[in-house]
């Protein structure tokens, strides 16, 4: 009896908690300029909290992610859930670019169990895998998007570091709904950590459908990341002036269209998932399109936020629908493969968009993710006709 409460929560745990775990790979981003003030360093610089951050996550997909396969999952999230939490607090308790700059790394590593998380919710019901993946997946935006509001808002009152306090918090109430909540699940490698690495690398080898999702996802996230790091120094520049508290309002928008997302991942349940994908770049495109036309236009810049970030969403649950369909024995390695491409995807996409910004500003920042969307676009055509 107490199983069957507990389960009927599990799901929403695991939203929540994956929301306020990945959320410390971006609380930085609305508040650069002032972490770049406080410490009197430029935004270049300071940009790069933003990018190591994104790598580390990157990093940890790789090494920790397929543990998730071996060790006992639950164990394994609260353990580097733990290490996640005293990292935060000694980033509230630095003052120095170079030590900044090396937690960042460390947090993005250990943020990495929101995406064990996130294949256990496609193991638990697979005739409601798209479903349940979009729930959870939705958590995660959530999270991310969220965290703008939040850090935007706090740095406004009370200072920078009082983000990463607040988040240490977060992370705390997660470890103890996880250890009341997560459901235990049987282990199903046997073999050692490298063999594990090796089978890993094998999967990308034998799925095509792998190949194909994670190089769509490189690209679609990459637009994501490109877009939020550049918005912040667009919105607070001319003519928007806008503060960091207000900055991170933009990321309400975008919890909107995450919130509209799963509805993709019902749709991915039904098979349609090319159908799916030329929608979700079509509104991507379409989006970046409409902010190159009217690049000073508020209400154009909120719809575009909107539309843009339900296609990127959409494309990833539609992404992780199709690869767990694969092999149910291999999902945290699949999630390794996919997400690891993904968070490449993402520093490179942040790397690009602050040389873009440094050299041509909004325009040409806009104008580098159009042509990632167009590579988007034509992988999902070569992906349709069998030719990727």
């Amino acid at each position: 009896m107490l199983i069957k409460d507990k389960s009927k929560y599990a799901i929403p745990v695991m939203a929540f908690s994956a929301g306020t775990i990945v959320a410390n790979v971006y609380y930085s981003q609305p508040i650069l300029q002032n972490i770049a003030g406080a410490l009197h360093k430029s935004e270049n610089a300071v940009g790069k909290i933003a990018m190591l951050a994104q790598i580390g996550y990157g990093v940890g997909m790789f090494f920790l992610l397929p543990l998730g396969d071996k060790m006992n999952r639950k164990r394994l999230i609260i353990g580097i859930c733990f290490l996640l939490v005293l990292t935060l607090i000694l980033i509230a308790n630095t003052s120095h670019l170079e030590s900044l700059l090396v937690l960042s790394f460390f947090a993005g590593i250990f943020s990495t169990p929101a995406q064990i998380i996130l294949p256990m919710a496609a193991s638990l019901n697979k005739e409601n895998r798209g479903k349940n993946v979009g729930v959870v997946f939705s958590g995660i935006l959530c999270g991310i998007l969220g965290s703008r509001l939040i850090s935007g808002w706090l740095t406004d009152i009370w200072g920078w570091q009082s983000v990463y306090w607040f988040s240490a918090l977060l992370v705390t109430i997660s470890i103890v709904l996880l250890w009341l909540f997560l459901p235990e699940v049987p282990v199903k490698f046997k073999g050692s950590y490298l063999n594990l690495l090796r089978s890993t690398m094998q999967l990308v080898k034998r799925y095509k459908i792998l190949r194909q999702a994670a190089l769509l996802g490189a690209f679609s996230f990459g637009i994501f990341c490109s877009f939020w790091t550049t918005l912040t120094f667009h919105l607070s520049g001319t003519p928007f002036k806008y503060s960091s508290s207000t900055i991170g309002l933009f990321g309400v928008i975008a919890i909107g269209g995450a919130l509209v997302a799963p509805y993709f991942g019902k749709l991915a349940d039904k098979g349609q998932i090319f159908k799916n994908l030329a929608l979700t770049i079509g509104l991507i495109m379409g989006s970046i399109i409409a902010m190159i036309l009217f690049p000073e236009s508020v209400a154009v810049l909120i719809g575009a936020i909107f539309f843009l970030d339900i296609g990127v969403q959409a494309t990833q649950i539609t992404n992780f629908t199709r690869i767990y369909a694969l092999d149910e024995e291999a999902h945290s390695r699949l999630n390794t493969v996919y997400m690891t491409t993904y968070f490449i995807g993402a520093g490179i996409g942040t790397f690009f968009g602050l040389i873009s910004w440094t050299l041509g500003g909004w325009h040409f920042a806009l104008l580098q993710m159009l042509l990632w969307s167009i590579i988007a676009a034509a992988i999902v055509w070569l992906s349709s006709k069998n030719k990727l």
